[in-house]
């Protein structure tokens, strides 16, 4: 393998812009992903059409014993290309969703084209990753649980490190219903839904333990129609970050407990913790042969949520931030090294190898 090679792969793909949800884009995007993994590993990809996009498969036949899981959706709209073209210098690979998580994706599959042997190597790519993956979790878990180990290729943590952990996570949004009224003449024939709201808002931090690990915290709120009209309506949402099942099941107890201070308000909850924790436990026999293959490499439980934390709350061994080491995730100056490229991509090549031959 070489880097011109696997630099040549991630233009094709950062240079198909695909942001979620964008249907006709995405398509674009699995069908690029395919034609890379068919030219890399042969054999045929094939788009599993879905209400968020086409996600991709490939399969290099007998029995399942590993599966590669990555997404290729972003988190950047159509046109972050223009002012954010692909690039190449000092080091650096620049360009939207190159190191969350194209670059990862690019790098497994070349380190599996090192292999001579495919057999029970199954690839799964998916275009909601960024939304939730709420449209392919079940084949995810059924192909996790045919497979029996996955290696997941988000980007690395801070410094290379491979993510062992992570908290799970979701989003909730409280809607409260107030009374509409005029709030020069008759502010008190209202029920006022934001100031409900601010009520809501206290006691829907409360539920946060940071000394647990749990994290609550409201991000987006709305409220009212006009300046002279007592709001009828707010929402808020909220982000919430677990690190354990105990706390999942606390926190969405609280949530459905939130209960109205004013007469007359009405409170509806939505969403939940849609990603369950991904327990470090998890990784452990993985992460010993990745520390066999790379010794020095660090373990690092990380906040953010993978696709890796429905397949380890199921108790199948997993394994993340095997993907592009560099940083900058959802921002505007994501990065990839462009040295450590290689590395990592032998780093597939050996676990592979481990996994399959039951190593």
């Amino acid at each position: 393998m070489t880097v011109d090679a696997m630099i040549e792969d991630l233009r094709t793909l950062v240079e198909i812009e695909s942001p979620s949800r964008d249907i006709e884009a995405l398509t674009a995007s699995a069908e690029a992903v395919a034609a890379v993994i068919a030219k890399r590993l042969g054999g045929t990809a094939t788009l599993v059409e879905s209400a968020a996009g086409p996600h991709v498969r490939w399969s290099g036949g007998g029995e399942p014993r590993v599966l590669i899981l990555g997404h290729h959706d972003t988190v950047f709209p159509i046109g972050t290309l223009e002012r954010r073209p692909f690039a190449v210098a000092d080091g650096r690979v620049t360009g939207p969703g190159v190191f969350d998580m194209l670059g990862g994706l690019v790098q497994a599959i070349h380190g599996l084209a090192a292999l001579d042997d495919l057999t029970g190597v199954e690839i799964l790519v998916t275009a909601d990753e960024e939304t939730g993956s709420h449209e392919l979790r079940a084949l995810i878990e059924e192909r996790a649980r045919a497979c029996g180990a996955v290696l997941v290729f988000e980007g690395a943590a801070d410094g290379g490190g491979l993510k062992i952990g992570r908290k799970g996570c979701g989003t909730f949004e409280v809607v409260v219903k107030g009374r509409a009224s005029h709030a020069g003449l008759e502010p008190e024939a209202g029920v006022n839904a934001l100031i409900e709201a601010a009520h809501q808002v206290l006691d829907i931090v409360a539920i946060g333990r940071p000394e647990s690990g749990t994290t609550v915290t409201p991000t987006v709120a709305s409220a009212g129609t006009g300046s002279n009209v007592v709001p009828a309506e707010a929402r808020v949402v909220v982000d919430v970050r677990v690190e354990s099942a105990a706390e999942k099941a606390r926190v969405e107890a609280a949530f459905a407990a939130l209960s109205p201070r004013l007469d007359g308000a009405e409170i509806t909850v939505l969403g939940g913790i849609h990603r369950p924790p991904m327990p470090e436990s998890a990784a452990a026999s993985l992460f010993a042969v990745a520390e066999e293959l790379l010794p020095g490499v660090e373990g690092v439980a990380v906040g953010g949520g993978s696709d890796g934390n429905f397949t380890a709350a199921l108790g199948i061994p997993t394994l993340d931030g095997l993907g592009a080491v560099g940083g900058g995730a959802h921002a505007d100056h994501e990065y990839l090294l462009v040295d450590s490229m290689v590395e990592r991509a032998n780093l597939v090549t050996g676990l592979v190898r481990a996994v399959v031959s039951g190593k």
